[in-house]
């Protein structure tokens, strides 16, 4: 009776064993695949409960989310051979577990490795192409979408799929720093005395079109005048002359009257003349007589 039970045991233990090695799961987040003797003998597997052959048949399983690779810095050279420390991350998944599997062993340190080469590979060539303003500020976008498009292709033969590739951080290495921000300087030296240039050119332009414009106004304001006073100047004359012929010994007598006024009129002022010079004829003529 004991041995009985005890065989009972030892079937169902052998049972238990044997389910054990036989049955295998795969879960939604899991890509698997059935290997006989290292050779692939089956692929699809959809989550849930599955069946393989005991020491005969094994299952490798792989992640089937989104994985991440980030790396230490790169240091590449622009297409002014400027050198920069690159710092990205790429985004990746399996997509064909068996060529993932023959092609890396299905070794995820290894994969990564790989990824890593040829997301490098990509970097090095875009950033050659462009010069520093380009690679950090203008096509940036451009850049990082050309970076995945060269690398994409190559990650397809190991059976992954490039999800995307992001440029983290861009900065000059210590080697380097200086002289770039010196020869920035410079740059920005240059750009300022041109500016600076332009602006004298513009001011003296515009300075030389002010003086001309003033000239000219000028010129026409004194022929205006000039008109004016000539109009005043013949008025004056007709209005003289006709004072003049109507009463000629008055108007002799009012223009030495303004003489005298303007000769003698100032304190101190003296006047050496003969007294029978004609000057003095109304003078001389005081008392009222012709």
């Amino acid at each position: 009776m004991n041995n009985g039970r005890f065989a009972i045991f030892v079937v169902g233990g052998l049972l238990i064993v044997t389910a054990g090695l036989s049955l295998f799961t795969v879960n939604e987040r899991e890509l698997a695949i059935k290997l006989q003797f290292g050779e692939v003998v089956q692929t699809e597997h959809e989550p849930g409960l599955h069946v393989k052959i005991p020491v005969l048949q094994n299952v490798r399983k792989f992640p089937r989310r989104i994985l991440t690779i980030e790396d230490k810095p790169e240091r590449i050279f622009t297409a002014e051979r400027l050198a920069l420390q690159v710092d990205f991350f790429v985004k990746w998944r399996i997509v064909d577990a068996v060529q993932f599997y023959t092609s890396t062993g299905g070794n995820l340190n290894m994969a990564s490795d790989r990824l890593s080469e040829i997301i490098k590979n990509a970097i090095v060539t875009e950033f050659g192409k462009r010069s520093v303003q380009e690679a950090i500020s203008v096509e940036r976008a451009e850049l990082m979408r050309d970076m995945l498009s060269t690398a994409k292709d190559t990650a397809q033969r190991l059976g992954v799929e490039l999800i995307d590739v992001r440029v983290k951080q861009v900065e000059f290495p210590d080697d380097v720093r200086n002289s770039v921000y010196l020869q920035m300087r410079e740059e920005r030296a240059r750009v300022a005395a041109e500016r600076r240039a332009e602006g004298r050119e513009i001011s003296e332009q515009m300075r030389s079109t002010a003086d001309k414009e003033r000239t000219i106004i000028l010129a026409d304001a004194y022929r205006e005048s000039q008109k004016i006073r000539g109009i005043g100047d013949a008025t004056a004359a007709e209005t003289y002359a006709n004072a003049y012929n109507k009463d000629p010994e008055f108007y002799a007598f009012y223009r030495s009257i303004d003489a005298y006024r303007k000769s003698m009129g100032r304190p101190g002022d003296i006047l050496i003349l003969d007294p029978e010079n004609e000057f003095f004829r109304y003078l001389n003529q005081s008392d009222g007589s012709r």
